[in-house]
């Protein structure tokens, strides 16, 4: 059994536009960073009113890293292509998390089949090549529950190891949400064990 994946690629942030052209038709290209499929529909949106012109607006999209989901789409272009030649290139970089686009504006010359397939691979490759692909942490969040008396202690925890606190709760009863990084998640978890008057709940 593989073990479990704890970091992946993915670009940092949207890319530049970039442009490639082919017998008078212009292919527009784009990446972004996503973390789910909502994120895709607005940007899409925002591309057609920036190329109301456009005949085709073509797209893949993956996410996830041990499970993963992806999709393709040829916006009227014949079958497969142009939205898998795109999904193609975001496997060839091996990145995640990811959307690119290929806008196109047609220039009068139809381009066949395998001219399409060219074009879109192509622009992606490019938009790829324009984006700074970074290696990113995968994390998981875990609250604390303790009572106020404990707060000295919880926070010399989280302190000596470096957690992320994304949300705190401090009453009478306290509650923090920490995130961690997925390899040091079990290591973190034993550690806490041996709190008797911390208790932990682990989010999926």
């Amino acid at each position: 059994m593989e073990p479990e994946a704890t970091k992946y690629q993915s670009v940092d942030k949207p890319s530049e536009e970039v442009l490639f052209k082919e017998r008078k038709s212009k292919f527009y290209g784009y990446t972004f960073p996503i973390e789910s499929e909502d994120a895709v529909k607005p940007i899409l949106e925002k591309l057609h009113k920036r190329h109301p012109s456009a005949n085709h607006v073509c797209y893949a999209w993956q996410l996830g890293v041990s499970d993963i989901r992806y999709r393709a789409n040829d916006d009227g272009e014949p079958n497969n292509s142009a939205g898998m030649p795109i999904y193609g290139q975001i496997q060839s970089f091996d990145v995640t998390n990811i959307l690119v686009v290929v806008v196109r504006i047609f220039g009068g010359t139809k381009l066949g089949v395998g001219g399409l397939i060219s074009a879109y691979r192509e622009t992606a490759k490019m938009s790829l090549e324009n984006s700074l692909i970074m290696e990113k942490v995968l994390t998981q969040q875990i609250t604390l529950v303790f009572e106020y008396s404990e707060m000295d202690t919880v926070m010399r925890f989280i302190k000596k190891h470096q957690l992320d606190i994304v949300d705190q709760k401090l009453h009478l009863d306290c509650e923090i949400l920490l995130s961690i990084q997925k390899e040091m998640i079990s290591d973190i978890l034993e550690q806490l064990e041996a709190f008797h008057k911390i208790s932990v709940k682990v989010h999926e």
